[in-house]
């Protein structure tokens, strides 16, 4: 599968979230959730303003979105993320009913799609997630490490 220039707009778009996310001291990541080309849902990592151990981009993202369409479910929508989503976040992209799931950068501790576990590929679910990664990657990437740099500099 390759990416098009829609697909390069809407991850420029969660890089931009994650911004916001690290200018309030949050680790630098993105979510933006879109259907039928229009945004239903973004967010960025909150879980330390928020007192929220969930409130990661992605979970704001599906809680915004299911605020916008009135429904839990989005199916046929994709979501755009700067990192590879964690276990609680696939799974409520399963949950929600999400098509398509498009990361940046693989996150070699806790990812769960593709990096230290395999999730989607669980024969027991009733949804499917399409996934593809490393569209903007390497800027992903380079945002979490200077984030990171920075707090070990900080201290």
């Amino acid at each position: 599968m390759s990416f098009n220039n829609a697909d390069e707009q809407w991850m420029l778009r969660a890089l931009d979230l994650a911004e916001r996310g690290a200018a309030m001291g949050e680790v630098p990541v993105g979510a933006v959730l879109v259907r039928n080309d229009e945004v239903i849902g973004e967010g960025w990592n909150q879980p330390i303003a928020s007192h929220d151990p969930s409130a990661h981009a992605e979970i704001c993202a599906l809680r915004a979105a299911g605020i916008n369409a009135s429904n839990y479910r989005l199916p046929g929508s994709c979501l755009y993320v700067t990192l590879e989503p964690c276990a609680m976040c696939a799974g409520a992209l399963v949950h929600a009913r999400i098509e398509k799931l498009v990361f940046a950068a693989r996150e070699p501790r806790a990812g769960a799609v593709c990096s230290s576990g395999r999730f989607f590929d669980a024969a027991h679910f009733n949804h499917s997630v399409q996934w593809q990664e490393g569209l903007l990657g390497d800027r992903a990437s380079v945002m979490l490490s200077d984030f990171f740099r920075q707090r070990r500099n900080a201290r």
